[in-house]
């Protein structure tokens, strides 16, 4: 049914106006009794729990960071079976990130090409809404993902993530610092590793016993990805996040002029399978086998689930293929799962 939807509906609509109709009937699903009607369809086999960051997650498949970026989402993506949300990318000062358009679908290649910028509330809004979720007694891993304040001059990233860990860490399960999102000017340039040490370290301190992730981007250089990977592990950090969008165009089956009206931004979806695994990959190669990796990019299917996990990943996310395949997907993926043991 869902793909009759979104074929003759969603595809007409403004995809940013879609989501925003998904994410209230999203919430609608966090509220009782809908809520309890919802699990009883969707919850994750036991079988499937999984520790990790000194946590238990129902299923290690979660929702990667930007589908819900003000925390509101939280109850009703743990009703559709995601074994953890990770909220965000939140700033230390609210923006409305960049002007619409600034979300373009790729059907052919089941992709899609964001520039949204970390249009969020800020940081102390999502603070009043996770503590609100704390004091639920049923609810999934919570993550929390900060990124740099656009107003904020790169020179000074550093105290403005600090501001953001400094609230936020309190209120999650595990932190990530994105210095990875191609929307925010400047920012990638933080990923150098002399960059991103006394940045990671201000983080670090400020984010006390929550576990602490870094969020990379697949198109550094596979040296650098080295670098990063072992300056995380150097610094005590929890784990990694492999990998955000890509700015590639290559490979598209999508009309190239479509691709060129969509603009600048990142590339997400099944293009960045590829790539995305071979980071994690990589990754696995260079660090001990306690530091945790979490895998995204390109995931559609119980069995990129399992390939991923196979090459090491100790949970996985996904995004885009949410929109393409519906409210459905996390059951989908769980129930493929259990039936591959």
């Amino acid at each position: 049914m869902y793909p009759l939807l979104f074929r003759t509906v969603l595809t007409r609509m403004d995809p940013e106006t879609a989501h925003h109709l998904g994410m209230f009937v999203i919430r609608v699903t966090g509220l009782a009794p809908f809520s309890w009607a919802a699990r009883a369809l969707t919850a994750p086999d036991p079988s499937l729990r999984t520790r990790a960051l000194g946590l238990e997650f129902a299923s290690p498949f979660g929702v990667a960071a930007g589908f819900d970026k003000n925390v509101v989402g939280v109850p009703g993506l743990g009703a559709l079976g995601f074994g953890h949300i990770e909220v965000g990318t939140i700033t230390a000062i609210p923006q409305d990130g960049n002007p619409r358009p600034r979300l373009f679908r790729l059907v052919p290649d089941r992709a899609v090409i964001n520039r949204m910028g970390f249009n969020n509330k800020g940081a102390e809004a999502a603070a009043r809404r996770l503590s609100r979720l704390r004091r639920r007694r049923r609810r999934p891993v919570v993550g929390v993902n900060i990124g740099k304040s656009r107003v904020v001059d790169v020179a000074d990233a550093t105290a403005d993530y600090v501001r953001s860990a400094t609230l936020l860490a309190p209120l999650a399960d595990y932190l990530v610092v994105n210095v990875s999102s191609p929307n925010t000017p400047g920012l990638r340039g933080l990923q150098a590793v002399e960059t991103l040490r006394p940045l990671l370290e201000a983080v670090r301190d400020a984010a006390g016993a929550t576990p602490l992730l870094v969020k990379i981007a697949p198109d550094l250089p596979d040296e650098e990805i080295d670098a990063v990977a072992t300056l995380a592990v150097d610094l005590g950090l929890a784990g990694l996040i492999a990998t955000n969008t890509t700015i590639s165009r290559e490979g598209l089956a999508t009309d190239e002029a479509v691709v060129a009206a969509a603009g600048d931004g990142g590339l997400s979806g099944a293009p960045l399978k590829e790539r995305s695994l071979a980071v994690l990959r990589r990754v696995r190669a260079v660090v001990p086998d306690e530091f945790c990796i979490i895998s995204a990019g390109g995931v559609e299917t119980a069995e990129d689930v399992l390939a991923r996990r196979a090459a090491g990943a100790d949970l996985v996310q996904g995004y885009t293929a949410f929109l393409y395949r519906g409210p459905l997907w996390a059951r989908q993926i769980n129930r493929g799962l259990v039936r591959h043991r």
